[in-house]
């Protein structure tokens, strides 16, 4: 039971021993007050919307500019400094760093790779299902396989060659604009801590999990350009993309929980066992 039907409860306990003149006004009072209450959260909800709106629009429009001046060749002395300010002095296959750091970079970069990235996401999905919220499920699943389509899309359309200044320090297969790690971490992480913030009821959870998205995603980004596989703008553009794409599932989500379509934090009722 909710904190408003507690209160309901018990103001309607208070009520009936009161007599029918108070009992008159306090009912008034008490209707006007949830009226009030009522009007407010929807003002909240619309104004988080335009808010997640806003954000997603930004993030749009960055990647545009990264990708504009990135087709000009405007970016190419902010790509070349970082990425060689990232290697040892007179040593350009060396990154800066000892060798075991250079080797957590290497496991950090993995939590974008498709593999992690579909594991994570399938067993985010398990975990909804068995929460028995299958709609926010289904949504994830959609919200994740369309932005790694996104990614994969927009990789061969720029058809940017990788960097060719310093020496990778890891396999790469594909194009270089955007970053399909950090953008793909982007929608990944982004999008379930949007989703799972959704139906997620406690406070300091929503924080906690938000918080590890955004770490997860900055941590994969950075670890590109330190291993020598993609220009920094490379990875702003797909922070940028990854963002885009996390906010516009989340302002979907908002959308159809408002309209049922989606399950929200409180877990469903059990059914009772056939026969009880």
């Amino acid at each position: 039971m909710s904190d408003e039907a507690k209160a309901i409860k018990v103001g309607r306990k208070i009520a009936g021993h009161l007599p029918p003149s108070l009992r008159g006004l306090m009912q008034k009072a008490w209707s006007r007050e949830r009226a009030l209450a009522t009007l407010a959260r929807v003002g909240l909800r619309e104004l988080s919307l335009l808010v997640f709106l806003c954000l997603a629009a930004g993030s749009v429009w960055v990647f545009l500019e990264i990708a504009e001046e990135m087709s000009e060749g405007e970016l190419q002395a902010f790509d070349s400094g970082i990425l060689l300010a990232l290697r040892s002095p007179g040593d350009l296959h060396d990154p800066i760093g000892p060798g075991w750091f250079e080797e957590m970079v290497r496991d950090v970069t993995a939590l974008g790779g498709n593999l992690l990235t579909i594991f994570v996401s399938l067993a985010a999905i398990g975990y909804l299902v068995l929460r028995r919220k299958e709609k926010a499920a289904l949504f994830v699943f959609l919200a994740v396989g369309s932005g790694m389509l996104l990614s994969s899309a927009l990789k061969m359309i720029f058809s940017r060659p990788r960097p060719d200044l310093v020496e990778h320090a890891t396999t790469v297969y594909s194009s270089s604009f955007p970053s399909g790690h950090a953008m793909t971490a982007g929608v990944v992480y982004l999008t379930l801590a949007a989703v799972l913030i959704r139906v997620e009821t406690r406070r300091h959870l929503k924080l906690y999990l938000l918080s590890l998205a955004v770490l997860v995603t900055v941590a994969v980004g950075a670890s590109r350009v330190y291993l020598g596989v993609h220009w920094p703008s490379d990875v702003l553009a797909g922070w940028a993309a990854g963002a885009a794409w996390a906010v516009l599932w989340w302002c979907l989500a908002l959308w159809m929980q408002r309209r049922g379509a989606v399950e929200e934090g409180a877990d469903p009722p059990a059914q009772p066992p056939p026969g009880s």
